[in-house]
């Protein structure tokens, strides 16, 4: 089976406070639904036309188990925790 992965880039943090709160309700829920945090923080190097933003990246088992922890409501709750305090691009991709 393929594992899928969340990849999330953070381009601004405008409220720290919510950004701590969403993280230590977020972490256990991407946690109990099988995600397994491979990175996170700010990049070592921009190559590319990147963005100096904080990256994250969790693995998961499979596509539908990614899909299925983004929609549970302990990880929904999270996000409405975060509201306004951060602006991300979070991609869902399965492995080749």
């Amino acid at each position: 089976m393929k594992k899928a992965y969340w990849i999330a880039f953070y381009r601004s943090i405008s409220n720290k406070e919510k950004l701590a709160a969403y993280a230590e309700q977020a972490l256990p829920a991407i946690q109990e639904a099988g995600g397994n945090f491979l990175a996170r923080g700010m990049p070592n190097a921009i190559q590319e036309a990147g963005e100096n933003s904080r990256t994250v990246v969790v693995q998961f088992d499979s596509l539908d188990a990614a899909l299925a922890a983004y929609d549970s409501p302990a990880y929904q709750e999270a996000l409405a925790t975060l509201g306004d305090g951060a602006e991300r691009d979070l991609r869902i991709i399965e492995a080749a």
